[in-house]
């Protein structure tokens, strides 16, 4: 049996950055048009089985409703808290029950969080959330045709996936959280809303990936050089106002900053780079998470065994050539 995992989460698309910067609101109604093409896909491509996170909107079964397919579309039996812990539960459980590929609709956070839960499923990160560098824009379509290749075997996991890096967040020398594509120090004491955008109360970034044209703080970095999701490398920066380099990033939809760079340092796999600060929080995947208590030491650690993630260009195009569809 092929079972394939679907995971929405109802709060993506819609935080402050809505506010703050110009960010576009994703209404779960999009959602349940791109779950249902998901689903058409998923059936096309073989997938025998699909299981998926219950949620209180209800996107998967409004999905259903204008749409027969002729495999069972379960949902995982999970207390609902509405909460993030629901995705990283909800990841956990699929991975028991023998899912074989996950696909997530949401932004870097729902994918992390994600992530928490398992990193045995090769996964597909579809873009329904704000700062999307982890995610990818794709039609979902095709996107439940990749994954479902995938589940069923089709085609080499190995040449369908490739293996990202990501970052452990460390307390006094013990693993607290993960990041898949930046961490920030905060100089704050609060949570507030989570999100991160004002970029002067940040004195350490780190990155595992990093382009010019992405969208948040990696783009900071993209200044500077590129890394690739799937290179075995990171990027350190040390922010301060008195710096030499300032660069200009787009740090949020329609949102730019200049940024005053210090130092860039490139980081190597295991290596544990020191948190400076004292106290304050940290950022992960542009959210504030974690609270640094006072006079604990604290660093980030480059970690090459992160999630396999689905590539649906490069799949389709070994689909192609194999003649999966011919």
């Amino acid at each position: 049996m092929s079972i394939a995992a679907i995971l929405a989460n109802p709060a993506s698309g819609k935080d402050i950055r809505r506010l703050v910067a110009h960010g576009s609101v994703f209404d779960n109604q999009e959602k349940v048009r791109m779950v249902r093409r998901l689903i058409l896909g998923l059936e096309r491509a073989g997938v025998t089985k699909i299981i998926y996170m219950p949620d209180s909107y209800g996107i998967i079964p409004r999905a259903l409703n204008s749409i027969s397919p002729s495999i069972p579309v379960e949902a995982i039996e999970m207390p609902i808290r509405n909460n993030s812990t629901d995705t990283t539960i909800a990841a956990g459980i699929m991975e028991t029950l023998g899912a074989q590929s996950l696909i997530v609709l949401g932004g870097d956070g729902t994918s992390r969080v994600a992530c928490k839960g398992t990193l045995s499923i090769p996964i597909l990160p579809l873009s329904t959330g704000t700062n999307n560098v982890f995610p990818c824009m794709c039609e979902a379509t095709v996107a439940g045709l990749a994954a479902g290749l995938v589940a069923c075997g089709s085609l080499p996991r190995e040449e369908c996936c490739y293996q990202s890096c990501l970052f452990d967040i460390l307390l006094e020398d013990k693993l607290v959280d993960i990041a898949l594509v930046d961490v920030a120090v905060y100089d704050d004491v609060f949570f507030a809303s989570k999100a991160v955008w004002h970029i002067e109360k940040i004195p350490q970034l780190f990155l595992t990936r990093c382009s010019a044209s992405s969208i948040g703080l990696s783009a900071i970095g993209g200044q500077f050089r590129e890394i690739l999701p799937e290179e075995p490398c990171g990027l350190a920066l040390k922010l301060e106002k008195s710096a030499p380099v300032t660069v200009t990033a787009s740090i949020a939809p329609g949102m730019f900053a200049d940024v005053p760079v210090l130092e860039v340092m490139e980081m190597a796999p295991s290596k544990i780079f020191p948190i400076t600060s004292i106290s304050g929080l940290i950022a992960v995947d542009g959210e504030r998470e974690i609270e640094i208590p006072n006079n604990s030491s604290a660093g980030i650690r480059l970690n090459t065994n992160g999630p396999m993630v689905i590539d649906v260009q490069k799949t389709m195009s070994l689909a192609g050539k194999k003649g999966v569809f011919r």
